[in-house]
Order: structure tokens, then sequence, then C-alpha cells
């Protein structure tokens, strides 16, 4: 690890105005031979000092952000929605009894994430923002598409924890869990720039495909920091669950996993429906074909047999990881049915 200077701003505008490069842009083939002179926000650290550690980054300074009033809060706001700072660790968040009680779905995320040491530490914002954890990537002698270089090796290589979806040009999995909760539940994030202007983002739209731009995962720019998770409020009648598979019980990055968000009428018929897989795609993916399968019924079992098919029809998987899609097939049916109370 080269070493490093240390800021620890006291505003927001501060440390958006400290931060002269995203992560990502430090690390692109473009960037790379400046990086030393290039500062970086650092939230729970989880992640960035891994990539430092790895000779993947080279930041001349990391910009704390511990002692930024605020980030770390949880609030409701007048409207029933609730508002989450991006130093709330993974922790603090599941044990959030409005979290608990009124998001389920995300708490289930949460809750297990890693183990209890890495969630103590780890932050929402900074859960969102990581890096994906594919090999390829992350070993500094594959200079794979999205450090710069001219191919992916998982296409043809070791692909087991791989997408199935979206992986034509890049097979990498977004790597937070709990963004497979949000995307589910609506929520948006708010982006704050040195001079103060926030810029308001549905959390869908932030997460960028490999085809819109290969070395990137989002759109967070340089001089901007994540300022809050807004989680909208939940109308009677939403119901949720979240589900994740993994090879061992805990300490472990899932296989796959999927949230729920379902908004019935008062017989019980589904207005409307969000399903998102995560450990699926290089960004969260929205099973729209699932979602479709429900809209409109009354949601039984085989309503959520006919979901869990849609959900995989398009998939396309890579040479090791087939056993995937009827894994997803299997998670999003027992998801379904967790929701509405008949698992």
């Amino acid at each position: 690890m080269n070493r490093f200077s240390w800021g620890t701003p006291r505003s927001v505008s501060e440390a958006a105005a400290a931060a002269s490069s995203t992560v990502a842009d430090a690390m692109s083939g473009s960037s790379a031979a400046a990086a030393g002179n290039i500062s970086v926000v650092k939230a729970g650290g989880i992640d960035l000092l891994d990539l430092m550690k790895e000779d993947l980054l080279a930041a001349g300074m990391l910009i704390n952000l511990h002692e930024i009033p605020g980030l770390d809060a949880i609030a409701e706001e007048p409207d029933g929605s609730l508002r989450v700072g991006p130093m709330v660790t993974l922790a603090h968040l599941a044990e959030h009894p409005m979290v608990r009680r009124r998001y389920s779905a995300l708490f289930d995320a949460v809750h297990s994430s890693a183990s209890p040491q890495i969630r103590n530490v780890a932050t929402l914002g900074g859960n969102l923002l990581q890096r994906p954890r594919c090999w390829y990537f992350r070993a500094v002698e594959h200079h794979c598409l999205r450090k710069g270089g001219d191919h992916c090796f998982a296409l043809v290589g070791e692909n087991q924890y791989h997408a199935i979806f979206g992986n034509g040009y890049c097979a990498i999995v977004h790597p937070s869990t709990a963004a497979t909760a949000l995307v589910a539940l609506g929520a948006r994030i708010e982006l704050t720039n040195a001079q103060g202007a926030v810029r308001g983002v549905l959390l869908e739209e932030f997460f960028v495909p490999p085809e819109r731009d290969i070395e990137r995962e989002n759109d967070l720019r340089a001089h901007e920091i994540l300022t809050a998770i807004l989680l909208p409020r939940i109308k009677t009648g939403v119901r949720m669950a979240h589900l994740k598979q993994g090879e061992k019980d805990s300490f472990d990055w899932p296989l796959a996993d999927v949230a729920v968000v379902l908004d019935l009428d008062s017989t019980g018929r589904c207005e409307h429906a969000a399903i998102v897989l995560g450990a699926a795609a290089p960004v969260p993916y929205r099973a729209k074909g699932a979602e479709a399968a429900l809209v409109g019924k009354r949601l039984e079992r085989d309503v959520a047999e006919q979901a869990a098919n849609a959900a995989v029809k398009d998939a396309t998987p890579l040479s090791k990881n087939a056993y995937k899609v009827p894994l997803f097939a299997t998670l999003v049916r027992r998801a379904i049915l967790k929701a509405i109370g008949k698992a």
C-alpha cells in the first residue's frame, strides 16, 4: 500500500471540494498514472482499503467523512418517508426499529450481510458505492475491461459467481445486497456538490450498466458526496420480502438474492410489483416479466410459479453459472409467497 495523507473536513461542501476524484475514475486507465495526486472519499473504508492493499488504487489523500454532522443519522420525514445518512452502519440500520417494522425487506438484506465485525464498520453509502468483487477485476495481474483493458476474462474463464443477465460485455455482478432491497423499495438518493447544490436521483437510475460506461458502476461525479438515501413511505397494503442464498449460512457473498415489494388492494389483488434480483447482473436486475405476471392477479402459488419462470426467461448463463437460473426462479417464488404470508 502506498503512503497517503488524511483529510478530515467538517462539512459536506468542504468534503466535496476536497474529493478530486471518484474511486472509479482514480482506477481508470486514463487516471491511473496520476492516481497518487488525487483524493477520494472514505466512508467505512472496507472496500477502499481493500483496493489500496490490492494495489488497484493509489490515492494520495483519503477524505474522512466521520466528522461531518448528520451523515450518520436516521430520521423520519414529515411525509412519512425515512431519511438515512450514508454514514449509517449496516448494524445501526438493521437495529433501527422503523427499518425493522416498515422496511422488512431491507432489514432482511442487511442484518446478516457479511460478519458482525464488518456490519459495525461498513456504511450504507459505502456498501452502495463499493466496486465489483469479480476476482479478475480484483487481481492486478488481469487488465480487464473495467480497468481499461480490451476484454472480460470472466466470459470464458472462471465465471461461476458471475452474471446471468446483461453479461455479453462484462460479467460482473453488483456487489451490494442492500441495493437489491432499496431498488425494489423505490429508494432515491441525494448527491451534494462543493457548492451545496443537491442532485436527487432514483437509485435504480443511479447505477450504470457496462454498455453505458464500462469503467464505472454508478453516476457519482467528482466533487460530489452521497448525502442521503431516502426510503418512501410505505402504504397500507404493501407486502415485501428479501431472500438470499449463499454457499454457507454466514460470512458469505450471496450466490443469488431477491427482493419483492408488492402493493395489494383490499381484495388481495396485486396492483403493483417490484421484483429485483441481486448477484444476477452488473446492476440490480429488475425482473419486469415477473412483475407483469403478478399485476392484476390474486397471488396464489400458481401465480408465484408463473412469475418465477418469467423472472429467468431471458437469462443467458455462462459456462459455469447455469445453476443460478433455477436458483433465482426458486428464490423469486419463495420471496413472493413469503411476502404474502404463504411461504
